[in-house]
């Protein structure tokens, strides 16, 4: 089983002021990987899995290597327009409003930060989600 510290750092690095900027967030272990909670719901939860263990994800493999996976929150309107662009983009198959998308040097962190800012919202009381400050993009 894959462990927290099996979530590349540079990724933790890119993750983790994104996640700090969220009113009342905080970071913990999860069984796999690390994830970021307001309260007791998860906002984003970011982890390697086997791909031997977990066959579906056998198809996200990277080069030979594990996909690095986050899965968050998306509000029911922009979940199919988001994962019918595919890669790096899927369903996760728990929940009606769950994604996943694949995390590289592919990634667009502006993206990702405005998906952790939209699972924020969807999960965050409306009087924290009511405090976000969206930023620019250059930010």
């Amino acid at each position: 089983m894959s462990g927290p510290g099996d979530v590349p750092p540079q990724i933790l690095e890119r993750l983790r002021p994104i996640c700090r900027r969220l009113p009342e967030t905080y970071e913990e272990p999860a069984w796999i990987g690390v994830r970021w909670r307001i309260r007791a719901r998860t906002v984003g939860h970011v982890y390697t899995p086997d791909p031997k263990r977990f066959p579906d994800y056998a198809r996200l493999t990277i080069a030979g290597q594990a996909p690095t996976v986050m899965t968050f929150r998306a509000p029911i309107d922009d979940l199919l327009g988001l994962t019918a662009r595919g890669f790096p983009f899927f369903r996760a198959p728990w929940g009606p409003n769950v994604a996943a998308v694949v995390l590289g040097d592919h990634t667009d962190w502006t993206e990702v930060a405005e998906l952790l800012t939209d699972s924020y919202c969807e999960m965050a009381p409306r009087f924290l989600a009511a405090q976000v400050v969206i930023l620019p993009p250059s930010a």
